[in-house]
């Protein structure tokens, strides 16, 4: 790696899950606009002709005129190839397929439980659990072995496990996982600004925001703008808008969010809930009774077959991206990986949030990987202390907390009686008896059994 002041070359990334048509793309466009770093992208994928295709996407970009910097991609044939002398890791892997994920999130169907992801909590969460985080001792380990130092950023959800399994499998790892979901509450205080205000203001990074919590059930303690306190100002907001919703940006129907489960938890705790209602709801399962209850609510179920079908778009795109038929789209993604990336290698600072194990920036139990803002330097990524939820929230996270714990440790081992008793302590599950929860349960595990070999089957 060449450094100076003002800018690194020969930077060395190696990307697990590199032949990925969503973060792939969009780094490849904020690498592209950026022109203090450049050098060595390995992409690795169990997936190689993805990955190869995402190596002539990458190539192809950087030699249009314009680039401000200079990257090449390769494709690796193994882990030890991409790893070996990464300055970073970046991990966005889907565990399994589609037919795995659709187990996930509709099999429960059968039994009253709707999802509206299925990647997190609840019965999609868990299994999805179970299949990532052997995968994840993988990559831990092999980053122990290979490239010890580097920086991992972890894009993969279920986030908080997944990031604590690469710690509990390599405790000197420097690894820490990112979420844009508070980038979104962070957008409707913009909004209230300039609706309560009259501020023409677009610019997020310029709030500055206190975040508490767990990946996708996070918080907004503190919010100012300028030293105003933007706690009344988005009080107003929420009352105007509570009744009918409000979008914070036009997006597809099945990832739409009027952001009505947002404002009643803002009413009811008066903290700012800071993920999606997609996903708030599924830790907060009285949104997510049925269709109608979740079409009362303002957001929407995100089926498989609707992935499915944008899948066979994006393959169709990479196909024409990657032989030249079609222009490859360039435009900031809003993504922080970048800045990160810059403030890591010694090209400034920034603060934002991250998820990382609890050392006390959060009232939790230690260890578990919490949710708050962070400070980014030279080699080091330092929380920055949430102080305290009010303690209705924290009951609230308390069981999910307990959750999360559970199943990493059920996955770690191996031991199905474990997941099942996280399986049961899940709110979304309450609903079920015993023997009800033990069909969803059995009837889940034989469908991702292909990824679930060591476990036996339950009891």
């Amino acid at each position: 790696m060449e450094y100076d002041e003002k800018r690194c070359d020969d930077i060395q990334i190696c990307y697990i899950g590199g032949g990925s048509q969503g973060w792939a793309w969009k780094l490849m466009s904020d690498l592209y606009l950026e022109e203090a770093i450049s050098g060595t992208i390995r992409l690795y994928d169990i997936d190689m002709e993805a990955a190869r295709a995402n190596e002539a996407i990458g190539n192809r970009l950087f030699a249009y005129e314009g680039a401000k910097s200079k990257w090449n991609f390769i494709t690796a044939s193994s882990l030890a190839e991409g790893l070996t002398g990464a300055d970073f890791v970046i991990i966005s892997i889907l565990p399994a397929g589609f037919e795995e994920m659709r187990s996930d999130v509709h099999e429960p169907e059968a039994y009253g439980i709707w999802q509206s992801v299925g990647d997190t909590v609840g019965p999609g969460g868990i299994f999805r659990a179970l299949r990532t985080i052997p995968m994840y001792e993988v990559i831990a380990s092999a980053v122990k072995t290979y490239c010890p130092k580097a920086w991992v950023i972890n894009y993969t959800n279920p986030m908080s496990v997944c990031t604590g399994a690469l710690y509990r499998i390599f405790p000197g790892i420097k690894a820490f996982g990112c979420c844009h979901e508070v980038f979104g509450a962070q957008r409707l205080l913009l909004m209230a600004i300039r609706e309560e205000l009259g501020i023409e203001e677009d610019d997020r990074h310029k709030l500055r925001t206190n975040v508490a919590g767990i990946n996708h059930f996070t918080w907004i303690t503190e919010a100012s703008y300028q030293k105003m306190d933007l706690f009344p100002i988005y009080a107003r907001f929420v009352e105007k808008h509570y009744k009918e919703g409000i979008c914070d940006k036009v997006t597809d129907f099945h990832f739409m969010s009027q952001n009505k489960v947002k404002f009643d938890l803002f009413r009811r705790y008066g903290v700012i809930a800071a993920a999606g209602d997609r996903h708030l709801a599924e830790f907060v399962p009285e949104y997510l009774k049925n269709p109608e209850t979740v079409e009362t609510w303002g957001y929407a179920l995100t089926p498989v077959d609707y992935r499915i079908d944008n899948k066979r778009e994006l393959n169709e795109k990479s196909r024409a991206y990657a032989s030249g038929e079609m222009p490859i789209p360039i435009e900031p993604s809003g993504e922080e990986g970048v800045a990160q990336m810059k403030a890591l290698l010694g090209l400034g600072e920034i603060v934002t949030n991250v998820n990382l194990p609890n050392k006390g920036q959060l009232e939790a139990p230690h260890e578990i990987v919490v949710e708050t803002n962070a400070l980014f330097s030279r080699d080091s990524v330092k929380p920055v202390m949430a102080g305290a939820l009010p303690d209705s929230v924290k009951l609230l996270m308390g069981r999910h907390m307990q959750n999360q714990e559970m199943i990493l440790k059920a996955a770690l081992e191996r031991d199905t009686q474990l997941a099942f008793g996280a399986f049961l302590n899940d709110p979304i599950t309450a609903r079920l008896n015993l023997k009800q929860a033990k069909e969803l349960f059995s009837r889940m595990f034989e469908n991702t059994r292909q990824y679930l070999p060591d476990y036996e089957s339950i009891r």
